[in-house]
């Protein structure tokens, strides 16, 4: 157990250096690529934190992602609106109308916090890095400049063959469908179900589904009805004359 325990040696001594070396070698033989920026624009990975771009129809004023920014360089304003009742006696809503949304650059340290807590897509990250400013004030940015951001932001990646369908586009398939089957079912003809053999003993019931309740009623209202005092349960025993 203790022979198990000791540490290798190497074979010879200054292994660790020569293999320093080795790779020292290779990159000195390699060429050197130099991208003559800005002439050349590089080619950075679709997910770079560049700049984080707005998408205002999104935002809905719940203060999210204000509130979980660390930095505190989100400001929002907002004020409240009453929408009339869509039909006669309904109830007027209130929604939240966005004044103002600007993130401060100078402050924020590019976690992307804003963007994984924002619960209906309003934020995303744009490769942009070409936004310096001589004046520090000018890092802050507006809806408007936050809104022109959202032009570069790149597409997102394609979904794998086997991958699961979004919900968005799930839901709204299946309301298109239903909304179709809608459409279609008035102009298809009525065709009548088709109604099981009766059993033996078992009265026929007509071939139409829908069958009226008042029929059934009234079959129910026919029938005799025992007395209210004859509450004594009859057996198969036959009975037996002068027997009380």
């Amino acid at each position: 157990m203790a022979d198990q325990l000791q540490p290798t040696k190497s074979r010879f001594p200054g292994a660790g250096l020569a293999k320093g070396l080795a790779v020292t070698l290779r990159t000195m033989t390699k060429k050197t690529v130099t991208e003559q920026y800005p002439d050349a624009q590089p080619e950075l990975p679709p997910r770079t934190r560049g700049v984080i771009g707005l998408f205002e129809e999104n935002c809905t004023v719940c203060m999210l992602c204000a509130r979980e920014c660390p930095d505190w360089c989100i400001y929002i304003d907002s004020h409240k609106e009453t929408i009339p009742a869509a039909t006669p006696g309904g109830r007027e809503r209130s929604r939240n109308v966005l004044d103002r949304f600007a993130i401060d650059f100078s402050l924020c340290m590019y976690c992307g916090i804003c963007i994984e807590v924002c619960p209906f897509d309003a934020l995303f990250w744009s490769p942009e890095f070409e936004y310096a400013e001589t004046d520090i004030r000018d890092l802050t940015h507006e809806r408007d400049k936050l809104r022109e951001w959202m032009w570069t932001v790149p597409a997102p990646p394609a979904l794998d063959p086997g991958a699961e369908e979004p919900k968005e586009i799930a839901a709204a398939r299946k309301t298109a469908e239903k909304l179709a089957a809608q459409q279609a079912a008035p102009a298809a003809p009525a065709t009548a179900e088709p109604q099981p053999a009766p059993s033996a003993g078992e009265p026929r019931r007509p071939a139409s589904s829908a069958v009226p309740h008042a029929e059934e009623q009234a079959r129910a209202a026919e029938q005799p009805t025992r007395a209210q005092g004859d509450s004594r349960q009859q057996t198969d025993q036959p009975r037996q004359e002068g027997q009380e």
